[in-house]
């Protein structure tokens, strides 16, 4: 049809005189915001525009309706339930320029097939709306095309799908042309669905600041909006809250968590001169804090603002199949150019309609977005689908250590007592019944031991407990204090000579200790030390069998650190690490050509998970790590990981497969055309044999899945 011809020879050329006088992209983060803004030039009006309000309320419903009814559909129910419980009750990212654009032209594809087969059979004048719906598809993907060849300098299957559909619409076979755009654009909303929206979503740490604080003033404290802090301000923090702030402690003393931050497994107790971090947690004491860094300036946030910075090099990672597909298109392009002379312009249409690198493309998404919904089954959450291709690589698995390979509470291990004093029973009722209200988990750690031994705990006198850097409650005639060590020598206590070196012994190996005194004598101590994961040990050893060199970064003293990796049977550890240096660690094994993957769970950890090849979390982890990680372990464990590196294995043989499948149908096609005079249909009827069988193999893996699922309580109630 000449009025077709005309069209895309115009859409050719703008589209190459538009890339040509664009400038490339510097990264992808630009590459996409780039497309997203030429995608609003094609969007609906807006709706201020009462002429198209209408439009943009359909083209909004129609959004909606792929959001709700047909995303849900390709990421698996399991995996979405997965991602809106990670969400933790925030609104889902929102959708994209461009995936709604992307989203539009999969409606408009479906369109094209539906007046095709209509004009062509019944009414001739549908063609019409035919061809401008298939010029305006065309705009984008020859747009895509020269932008590969002239910015990327490579040849795409972009470069494949521009020619082998102008060719098939010049033939006239819009059905078909149809067919081919529809599972074109259904691959590009599988690469959505396979990234999670990730790149659209990651949280900033300082947002979760509180929206007031108090002010002391003239010695009163006054509420203050939290952005209205002033460096030199003072602010009060009691027990239980978080540290809005950077800052120098100019009254009180304290215990702070500092975990999620610096990775120290226990406690650290601060005074009068120290410095705080903001995003730590007081546990118990109330503190005068003068203020040196707020908001976006404080080391929390700095760490939020070297996360958005870092390259997003894995979005410069194809898929294996991509990759498969784009190696494929110089020979396909080069048969359909000798084709012409041998079998004229409807042979050489044919050669490139032999789907080696269409098929592959989509059959090998497809299969990545099953084995992510099998992944889901067993509770393990793949945010990027290009994390489990990268898995089968990785030679080095890295463990942050406090929170990932270790419990957040730890365990009463030792109960230090005074000559001639109390028994072990008597001073872990005391400290239970002392810290019996307390939400830090040193007083659950305490209360789980008198639990274990069942003790029963005395009442107190509820008029006279009193909670601040330490802890003094009146069980019936006794005073009982609990705290550390610095907490007694402020209530004026001396240590006995039996427990004098025990704080100094417990704080070089990073062990937590807990004093108990009664009336004016100090009567023991509880040590604490931290507790390994029950599945660690065995995790570890998996791995090791796999071949895979196993490590520790951890930001924690160089004692526990180092008895963690002997308990655990690693040879290779590292301590007292920043948050930047574990990423430049992680860096440094790359660079030694090493293909890492990282696991962590701190505020700490987020720099070191956004540089790994891969990243995994766990669920209960900071928003920061969770948001950052490629991949996030449902369970609250890491009992699942083993698992997760054989599915790897099982995805990457599912790809093999799918190789083969889908090109040996397009070898007879090629070989069809030369030798037997094949044309466009026989080529078409190739290219769909080769992309069912290929779906085939990559349904097979859910499939088998979902049968075993369903067999298992069929099992069950006939044992």
């Amino acid at each position: 049809m000449p009025l077709l011809g005309l069209l895309l020879a115009g859409g050719i050329i703008y589209a190459g005189l538009k890339t040509y006088l664009q400038p490339p992209p510097k990264t992808q983060r630009d590459k996409d915001h780039q497309r997203g803004e030429e995608n609003l030039l094609t969007s609906p009006p807006s709706s201020t525009q009462p002429s198209a309000g209408w439009v943009t309320q359909l083209d909004e419903r129609y959004q909606t309706f792929i959001q709700q009814q047909v995303d849900p559909l390709l990421a698996g129910q399991t995996r979405q339930q997965q991602l809106t419980a990670l969400s933790e009750g925030k609104p889902p990212p929102p959708i994209n320029q461009l995936e709604r654009q992307n989203n539009r032209y999969l409606g408009i594809a479906g369109g094209v097939i539906g007046t095709a087969l209509v004009g062509s059979w019944l009414f001739p004048p549908l063609l019409i709306p035919t061809v401008v719906m298939v010029a305006y598809l065309m705009l984008d993907l020859y747009q895509q095309t020269f932008h590969s060849l002239l910015h990327e300098k490579r040849l795409t299957l972009d470069l494949l799908g521009s020619l082998y559909l102008t060719g098939f619409w010049l033939a006239g076979y819009y059905i078909f042309g149809g067919l081919v755009l529809l599972l074109y654009f259904l691959a590009n909303k599988i690469v959505f669905q396979m990234e999670g929206r990730s790149r659209d979503h990651l949280t900033h740490l300082f947002g979760q600041q509180p929206r007031e604080v108090w002010q002391l003033i003239d010695g009163v404290e006054v509420s203050l909006p939290f952005d209205q802090l002033q460096v030199g301000d003072v602010i009060v923090v009691h027990a239980g809250e978080p540290l809005p702030v950077d800052g120098v402690i100019v009254n009180g003393l304290a215990s702070i968590d500092q975990q999620m931050l610096t990775g120290e497994s226990q406690p650290v107790e601060k005074g009068v001169g120290d410095t705080v971090l903001a995003s730590t947690l007081l546990l118990s004491g109330r503190l005068q804090i003068r203020v040196e860094q707020a908001g976006t300036k404080t080391i929390a946030a700095q760490i939020g603002q070297i996360l958005s910075q870092t390259a997003e090099y894995h979005t410069e990672i194809e898929s294996k199949g991509t990759k498969l597909a784009n190696d494929m298109v110089l020979p396909n392009i080069a048969l359909g150019v000798l084709a012409w002379p041998v079998q004229g312009f409807t042979g050489s249409v044919a050669v490139l309609g032999a789907g080696f690198g269409f098929n592959m493309r989509t059959v090998s998404l497809l299969g990545m977005m099953n084995y992510l919904s099998i992944a889901s089954r067993h509770h393990i959450l793949i945010k990027n689908g290009r994390a489990l291709e990268r898995l089968k690589e990785v030679d080095t698995v890295v463990f942050d250590k406090t929170g990932t390979l270790t419990l957040d509470q730890p365990q009463v291990a030792c109960l230090h007592l005074v000559p001639d004093g109390l028994s072990e029973t008597e001073l872990l009722t005391y400290a239970a019944t002392a810290e019996y209200r307390q939400p830090h988990p040193i007083a659950k750690a305490i209360l789980a031991a008198a639990a274990a031994r069942n003790l029963s705990l005395p009442a107190i006198d509820e008029g006279r407990y009193e909670v601040g850097y330490g802890i003094r409650v009146w069980v019936q005639q006794d005073l009982i204090r609990v705290g550390s060590e610095r907490f007694m020598a402020q209530e004026g206590l001396t240590l006995p000579e039996s427990l004098q070196t025990l704080p100094a012994t417990c704080q070089s190996q990073g062990q937590a200790l807990v004093m108990v005194a009664v009336n004016e004598q100090v009567v023991g101590a509880l040590e604490l030390h931290t507790t390994i994961r029950p599945e660690a040990a065995a995790v570890i050893q998996e791995l090791q069998q796999r071949k895979l060199s196993v490590r520790i970064i951890s930001g924690d003293q160089e004692a526990p650190t180092r008895q963690l990796a002997e308990t655990l049977g690693i040879e290779n550890y590292f301590a007292n690490t920043l948050p930047e240096n574990k990423a430049n660690l992680i860096k440094q094994l790359q660079e030694e050509g090493h293909v890492v993957c990282f696991i962590g769970d701190g505020i700490n950890d987020a720099i070191a998970l956004k540089q790994a090849d891969v990243s995994i979390s766990l669920r209960g982890a900071t928003t920061i790590a969770t948001d950052t990680a490629q991949i996030v372990l449902m369970d609250h464990s890491l009992s699942s990981l083993g698992y997760l590196f054989k599915l790897a294995d099982q995805f990457d043989h599912t790809l093999q497969t799918g190789f083969w499948t889908t090109v040996v149908p397009g070898v007879i096609c090629v070989g069809g055309v030369f030798l037997a005079g094949f044309g466009i249909y026989a080529s078409e009827i190739l290219f769909q044999l080769g992309f069912f069988s290929g779906l085939g193999v990559a349904m097979k893996p859910l499939l088998t899945e979902v049968k075993e699922k369903d067999s298992q309580p069929h099992l069950t109630n006939q044992e």
